[in-house]
């Protein structure tokens, strides 16, 4: 457990980053009144972020085995600064996230981490809140798709 809360000490320190304050951002937020639901947002051009996911098919039903394997993998690489309520830790938590970003948005955050908070409005609109900037936790095309499974479980989707 040391260990890992000195990772993160030491990550937060590589990473944190100040903000110049030199262009409008749009900030992203959740309303906690409103239930979960099975339904992504509208892809527009602006909403699928920057990167290799320019459309992901969803079934409405939850897969269950890749939802299992994104657990796993939030547990090993994200829990550390995640949490499942919409309450912020290091980063943001993930209550509501699959209601507020895309598919193809939060994919392309978690596989193009450095580009997205460099370039992408949404992305940079977080780190301004959050402060620090998430590292990159190498994540797979396939552990992306099965992490986005397991936001789509916490969200209620069954």
């Amino acid at each position: 457990m040391k260990r890992i809360l000195l990772t993160c000490l030491i990550i937060t320190a590589l990473y944190s980053c100040s903000s110049n304050g030199s262009e409008t951002k749009e900030v992203v937020t959740s309303d906690n009144n409103t239930p979960a639901t099975a339904q992504t947002p509208s892809a527009s051009s602006n909403d699928r972020g920057i990167g290799k996911f320019t459309e992901v098919k969803i079934e409405p039903a939850l897969n269950k085995e890749m939802a299992t394997k994104g657990q796993n993998v939030f547990d090993v690489k994200c829990s550390s600064c995640h949490k499942l309520t919409d309450e912020k830790l290091v980063g943001p938590g993930w209550k509501g996230v699959t209601s507020r970003h895309t598919p193809e948005w939060i994919m392309n955050f978690v596989t193009n981490v450095e580009e997205m908070l460099n370039k992408d409005p949404k992305a940079q609109a977080q780190l301004e809140i959050c402060l620090v900037r998430m590292p990159n936790q190498n994540l797979t095309d396939d552990d992306a798709r099965s992490v986005y499974e397991y936001m789509r479980q916490v969200d209620g989707v069954k």
